[in-house]
């Protein structure tokens, strides 16, 4: 393979641990009609990818390169391309995994970055897209609803923390499992925290709304923590689940539901991606907006060479990293 060919990206052959994130050469991918090549500045870890990297999401067998999003410089331009220039800066979902040096991504899913949206920012393009939509798209937030979101420390929850004040929320309930998270959403805003490790979440938010309940909830826990947060949502609430990090998921009576007018709604920007790609552009421009526009920032809880995934991999798994684990491209 000459240099000029030449690409890197992470390869995973069998699933198991970070040790199983291997850096190889491949061939410099090429872009098919209505695609774009981009050489990669900067990428970020989601947690979708360690459970790629464990075999338990979606149904991708290895040989594969994990990784959602990307960031970079377009190099070359596929057949009937219009929109994007050589040279542009760009954010994009990838075709086959964004743990490279090079991706192909589809036009229609790689959006133009203006300068005053730096690479960093905007390499959590999954996990904003995702926070924004789920409060948008699958909650419907109104102005002065109250919003519980859970795991509000992490890369989505900080997030939609964030796109909830810009929104107009009313009263936003953080639960977090540590100290450090609890101060770090306190800056960002948040009315009440719920440690969840020392508090019953359900019989706090019912406390802290006077037996009303909440307007919105947003899960990525599912298990017994979606079934006992369907029973604190308020007359006309909505829970909308995006996850299940718990390993099981929730079972929702029906009954109280109907009674309360109450929705189960599930939400996931891959689908979207796959589905209707052009919805998802939109999606993600309009989350983009609240970044460009200072009401929304994404916190960088470590930077990390991307031949080093597996290292960055760890630092998610230990649940010690505040925001967005970052990969750089040297």
């Amino acid at each position: 393979m000459s240099p000029e060919s030449a690409s890197q990206a992470i390869i995973v052959h069998d699933f198991g641990g970070p040790d199983v994130l291997h850096w190889e050469p491949r061939s410099l991918p090429q872009p098919g009609p209505g695609q774009v090549r981009v050489r990669v500045t900067v990428g970020g870890v989601n947690y979708a990818d360690l459970l790629a990297r464990q075999g338990r999401y979606g149904t991708r067998q290895p040989p594969f390169t994990p990784g959602l999003d990307a960031v970079g410089v377009v190099e070359a331009l596929g057949e009937g391309v219009s929109g994007l220039d050589v040279g542009g800066r760009v954010a994009c979902y990838p075709a086959d995994g964004g743990y490279a040096t090079h991706v192909v991504a589809s036009a229609v899913l790689c959006v133009p970055l203006p300068d005053s949206v730096p690479d960093d920012q905007a390499a959590a393009l999954t996990m904003l897209a995702t926070a924004y939509g789920i409060l948008i798209s699958a909650a419907d937030l109104h102005r002065g609803e109250s919003v519980l979101i859970h795991a509000a420390g992490g890369g989505v929850g900080h997030l939609a923390v964030q796109y909830a004040r810009a929104l107009g929320a009313g009263r936003i309930i953080g639960v977090v499992g540590s100290d450090s998270r609890a101060a770090f959403i306190e800056g960002l805003g948040v009315d009440d925290v719920i440690q969840r490790h020392t508090e019953d979440f359900a019989e706090r938010v019912t406390e802290i709304t006077g037996g009303q309940g909440v307007d919105v909830i947003l899960d990525s826990i599912g298990g017994d923590t979606a079934e006992k947060g369907a029973g604190v949502l308020a007359r006309f609430g909505r829970l909308v689940t995006y996850g299940h990090a718990s390993g099981r998921p929730g079972r929702i009576p029906t009954a109280p539901l109907h009674r309360e007018c109450r929705a189960v709604i599930g939400y996931s920007n891959g689908t979207l991606r796959q589905h209707r790609p052009e919805q998802a552009r939109q999606t993600t421009l309009e989350a983009l907006e609240y970044v460009r526009n200072g009401d929304v920032r994404v916190n960088i809880g470590a930077r990390v060479p991307l031949a080093e995934a597996a290292r960055a991999h760890e630092l998610v798994e230990s649940g010690m990293v505040d925001g967005k684990v970052l990969l750089t491209v040297a």
